[in-house]
């Protein structure tokens, strides 16, 4: 595929060993960046391929972190496969993975391995625990970070269970984080001229986001509860969801001027006076009654009504959105961040660019995420120089594969 040369990362080449979410979005900001991005999977194709077979809603998620790429299938427990990856590693500048911590060293293109063949290689390695310490060996996957990071025992109410987060949020963090660190490397080299092994853990890259939380923990030596909808640390009201007539907003007030204009949307500016609510400490103290006074006054009314006077009184403010309410959202469609395409597997889908818009630049055009093996003779004979009977020969030994 051309990428645009005016896009920053145009001319980077990148081997993307990525598998379900974590990695390949890593590569897949790379590829909307301009890299150009050759992923490598199994003979039989990673996991999240294989969700096909279940519905094409399932296949989904493999289109929206693998468009961009060029697609080769390398059998790594075959010599010649493990060749082939140490051939496309002396070329390249960088190499994404998260596989568990030795399954690339057991197969002989880890770290120390590939640089040195290429010393100039940023080896990007993403792991549920870090390539150090005693968890290291710990399987990990973004339901049990989600547990072992303190996540789960935060999310939900006090009087009911630990309950995870609806989206894989631990799998994306972690993800920008890789593409983060193999970023800041990429930098590094255009002054000291040397690559180098750039490692992410899900487990630390989620800490930060308990900032919030971590309040008792800090203030009495004991566990954060669970708040439900209100503010973690609970140290802001009004701060929850509340009914409307038709659904559900959220409400949040982080500074007086929030509360005030919020007694305005609500008719009742007298409040904003109010002993028991004129700051935020008042409030805390009468939290049950804020919420029920906000709650009192949003179920009169619709989404739409709350939003609006909550938007007119400057109050952060929106609807609680299903998933299809936000598939269909005119803001997102009109900014290019949706867009429906005619993918040639899955026909008629949805899909997304980067978040991360660089003005001044323009989008590569959108390129559909390939079938298993797709680019095999086109990456093999483009960058190794190989003939089609050497393609052929791999081929017929296990050493590729295409659907």
């Amino acid at each position: 595929m051309d990428n645009n040369n005016a896009l920053p990362l145009a001319g980077v080449i990148v081997i993307d060993l990525g598998q379900v979410y974590q990695g390949p979005y890593a590569g897949f900001l790379m590829a909307q960046a301009g890299a150009t991005v050759i992923k490598v999977e199994p003979p039989n194709g990673e996991p999240v391929r294989h969700r096909a077979r279940i519905s094409k809603g399932n296949a989904v998620p493999f289109a929206m972190l693998n468009a961009n790429k060029r697609n080769i299938s390398l059998n790594l427990k075959s010599a010649d496969g493990v060749r082939v990856l140490k051939e496309l590693a002396a070329k390249a500048d960088v190499l994404i993975e998260n596989y568990a911590p030795g399954v690339l060293d057991r197969l002989g293109v880890g770290y120390a391995a590939l640089s040195a063949i290429n010393p100039r290689l940023i080896y990007g390695s993403a792991t549920g625990y870090g390539l150090s310490g005693p968890s290291r060996d710990n399987l990990a996957m973004d339901l049990t970070v989600q547990a072992v990071s303190g996540i789960m025992s935060v999310t939900g109410f006090a009087d009911g269970p630990p309950v995870k987060a609806g989206p894989a949020i631990t799998d994306f963090i972690s993800g920008v984080h890789l593409y983060a660190g193999i970023l800041t490397a990429l930098y590094d080299r255009e002054k000291s001229g040397r690559g180098r092994l750039v490692e992410i853990a899900m487990v630390e890259t989620v800490y930060p986001a308990m900032a919030s939380n971590l309040a008792d923990v800090f203030n009495r030596k004991a566990a954060a509860p669970r708040t439900g909808n209100r503010h973690g640390g609970l140290a802001e009201a009004p701060y929850n969801v509340y009914p409307a007539s038709d659904g559900y907003v959220a409400i949040i007030s982080v500074n007086e001027s929030h509360w005030t204009g919020l007694t305005r949307a609500m008719g009742q500016p007298e409040l904003a006076d109010d002993v028991r609510f004129k700051t935020v400490l008042d409030r805390l103290k009468h939290i049950d009654l804020t919420d029920q006074i906000v709650s009192d006054w949003s179920s009169q009314l619709t989404r739409d009504e709350i939003t609006e006077l909550c938007r007119v009184n400057r109050v952060p403010c929106a609807a609680v959105r299903d998933l299809r309410e936000v598939t269909e959202d005119k803001h997102l469609h009109a900014r290019g961040m949706l867009r429906e395409i005619a993918h040639p597997e899955y026909g008629d889908i949805l899909v997304h660019r980067s978040p991360l818009v660089l003005h001044d630049t323009a989008a590569p055009d959108y390129v559909p995420s390939a079938r298993l093996g797709q680019h095999n003779g086109e990456v093999l004979s483009q960058y190794l120089g190989m003939s089609d009977g050497e393609i052929d020969a791999l081929r017929r030994a296990g050493a590729i594969a295409q659907a």
